[in-house]
C-alpha cells in the first residue's frame, strides 16, 4: 500500500487558522485570565469538516491531514462542533460541550478515529520544556483505528505497545532518522518507513491516523519550535507543568490521551450546539 507519509499544512488551512484566532477575542472571560496555545489536528479520513467554536464557524472546509494553529485562547469553557462543509452548527456530526481550556498550556486537539473506529476528539498537552543543546523531542501519538503498535528507528523499537489514544515521547539527538510503525511485537510494517528530520530545539509530534481495516493508515506531523535552552539555563523536564499554574490532573489525563469528557464528552451529535 502506497502511503503519503507526511501531509503539510495547506495554504488554505493557514488562512483558516487566522480566522480561528479571532475566537479568543470574542470569548468572554475575566481580564486576568491566563491564555493557552491551542492547535487542531484533523485525523478523520475522507471527512472534510467545518469547525465551530461557541457557535461561530472558525475553520472552513478543514481537510484530513491538516493542522491549524496554534491560536491563543483565554482559559475557560468552549463548545466545539464539527459539521460537514456548509452545514449549520445544528447539524454537527461530532461535538464537545463545555470543553475546559486551562491557562498557561500548549494543547493539541486531535479529531480522529478511536480504537473502535468511531470519531472522537482527544486533547493532548504538549511538552514544551526546554531542550539541551543538540537535542530534539520526538512525540508519537496513536490516534488510528488500529491495534497496538511499536515505533522503530533504524529498525529498532524505541516505543513499544502503544495503543489508541496514548502517546510516547523521548528527547533524542537532533538529526534525521528513518522510522516506521509495525504491529506490536512483530516486523509487520503498518506505516512507513519515513525519514524524520528532528531539528535541534524543536518538538516533532507524529500522529498515526486512519483505519487499518480501511487500509488508509497515514501519518500527520506537527512541529513546535523555540525550545532551545537559554545559555546556562536548566530545562524544566516536567512535561510543561512547571510554572504554568495548570493542575496536575490535567496533565495526567491529557498526557495519557484520555478522551475529553466534559459535559458528556465527544460524541456523534444530532442536537444543536450552544453556549449554556
Amino acid at each position: 500500500m502506497q502511503l503519503a507519509i507526511f501531509r503539510r499544512v495547506a495554504a488554505g488551512g493557514a488562512v483558516a487558522a487566522l480566522a480561528f484566532a479571532g475566537v479568543g477575542a470574542a470569548t468572554t472571560g475575566p481580564a486576568y485570565a491566563a491564555s493557552s496555545k491551542v492547535s487542531v489536528v484533523h485525523g478523520i479520513p475522507d471527512t472534510p469538516v467545518d469547525v465551530y467554536v461557541n457557535g461561530k464557524k472558525t475553520l472552513d472546509n478543514f481537510k484530513p491531514g491538516d493542522v491549524a494553529g496554534p491560536l491563543t485562547l483565554p482559559e475557560g469553557e468552549y463548545d466545539i462542533a464539527l459539521t460537514k462543509p456548509g452545514e449549520p452548527v445544528g447539524s454537527a456530526i461530532l461535538k464537545v460541550d463545555n470543553a475546559e481550556v486551562p491557562g498557561g498550556a500548549d494543547i493539541s486537539l486531535a479529531a480522529h478515529l478511536g480504537a473502535d473506529g468511531k470519531p472522537q476528539i482527544t486533547p493532548f498537552v504538549n511538552d514544551t520544556a526546554k531542550l539541551a543543546a543538540g537535542k530534539a523531542r520526538l512525540i508519537v501519538r496513536h490516534t488510528a483505528a488500529a491495534p497496538a503498535v511499536d515505533v522503530r528507528a533504524g529498525g529498532k523499537p524505541v516505543f513499544e505497545d502503544l495503543t489508541n489514544p496514548k502517546e510516547a515521547k523521548a528527547d533524542v539527538d537532533a538529526g534525521t532518522v528513518k522510522a516506521d510503525v509495525v504491529l506490536a511485537g512483530t516486523d509487520t510494517v503498518a506505516i512507513g518507513p519515513a525519514d524524520l528530520n528532528l531539528k535541534e530545539g524543536t518538538a516533532t509530534i507524529v500522529y498515526a491516523i486512519g483505519s487499518a481495516e480501511a487500509k488508509n493508515l497515514d501519518l500527520v506531523a506537527q512541529t513546535i519550535t523555540g525550545l532551545h535552552s537559554a545559555p546556562g539555563g536548566v530545562p524544566s523536564g516536567t512535561g510543561g507543568q512547571a510554572g504554568t499554574g495548570v493542575d496536575t490532573w490535567w496533565y495526567v489525563l491529557a498526557g495519557a490521551g484520555v478522551l475529553l469528557l466534559v459535559g458528556g464528552g465527544a460524541r456523534v451529535a444530532t442536537t444543536r450546539t450552544g453556549r449554556r
